[in-house]
């Protein structure tokens, strides 16, 4: 009960600043439209001019709208929804919490390093703030438990664990192909634009990535944190798939080409759907009701 108040004062807060940024990155129109900037490095960017991602390419602040969108009519409720169930001690509701202030936390980090200066820089840095400490404290809820025995054992953690590591060594691979060939040309990476390095690579390859791997090695050998690891990832992934999937028909209603892409995307976000659906109808009920609320 100790962290209760705390994690819904967060969520709310969450709920209430990620409406403020989604709404002024979809609904901002002001400024010039498209114009043509030479960056640093001698390359012609096309700038998107308008709104609050003014200063962005046109390819990122058309995706940045897109994520936007998803967030405001996807992850907002599902987040609330998820302290819905949690509040009342659910184990479901706290691993769906985790895994949706785990999509707010990667969200807002890219949001906040890698989006140029505007006036939400404030909102992104408290947003940023507030599901990093909305997650810590939910995790502490989770972590104190073996989840492994809440967990009926016909879970299809081979297949589960194994979808974990292919996505994180199929993503890893096509990062790697981007970063490590500039490299030994010693050029700048393609797509670079006029930002200041390469934040999406660098984290993923840093820290989500290695999770997702992890995640699914533990869950394949059946080891405790295995099973805590893996249902929150697999919770993250559908909603960032699903954040994905929206950039990219953001970018195919803008004219831009997005085969294969097209295809590939929203075929992993089914999958990740269907593994977290898997994973909670394969939660015992009887043991769940057993549950000590910890939020």
């Amino acid at each position: 009960m100790k962290y209760k108040k705390a994690v819904s004062l967060l969520v709310y807060s969450i709920s209430i600043l990620a409406i403020i940024a989604t709404t002024a990155g979809i609904f901002s129109k002001s400024g010039p439209g498209e114009y043509e900037h030479i960056s640093i490095r001698g390359e012609t960017v096309t700038i998107f001019g308008k709104g609050i991602y003014q200063d962005m390419s046109v390819d990122v602040a058309i995706q940045g709208i897109a994520q936007d969108v998803v967030t405001l009519f996807i992850a907002i409720p599902f987040l609330l929804t998820a302290l819905y169930f949690a509040r009342k001690g659910s184990l479901k509701g706290r691993i769906m919490l985790s895994g949706s202030l785990l999509y707010f936390f990667l969200t807002y980090l890219f949001y906040l390093t890698m989006a140029m200066f505007n006036p939400l820089f404030l909102v992104y840095v408290l947003l940023l703030s507030a599901s990093f400490f909305a997650l810590i404290l939910t995790l502490f809820s989770l972590y104190s438990e073996n989840l492994s025995k809440y967990f009926h054992s016909r879970l299809p953690v081979k297949f589960l664990g194994g979808f974990l590591i292919f996505n994180a060594v199929v993503i890893g691979s096509l990062w790697l192909q981007v970063v490590i060939p500039p490299l030994f040309k010693e050029v700048i990476p393609i797509d670079l634009d006029h930002y200041t390095t390469l934040i999406v690579q660098g984290f993923d390859l840093a820290l989500f990535l290695p999770i997702s791997f992890i995640s699914g090695v533990f869950l394949i050998k059946r080891v405790p944190i295995g099973y805590f690891l893996g249902s929150i990832y697999f919770v993250f992934l559908s909603l960032l798939m699903t954040a994905l999937s929206g950039k990219i028909i953001g970018m195919a209603l803008a004219g831009v080409n997005v085969v294969p892409v097209i295809f590939i995307i929203p075929t992993i976000n089914l999958i990740t759907i269907l593994c977290s659906i898997i994973i909670f109808i394969n939660i015992l009920d009887k043991v769940n009701r057993d549950i000590v609320v910890n939020l």
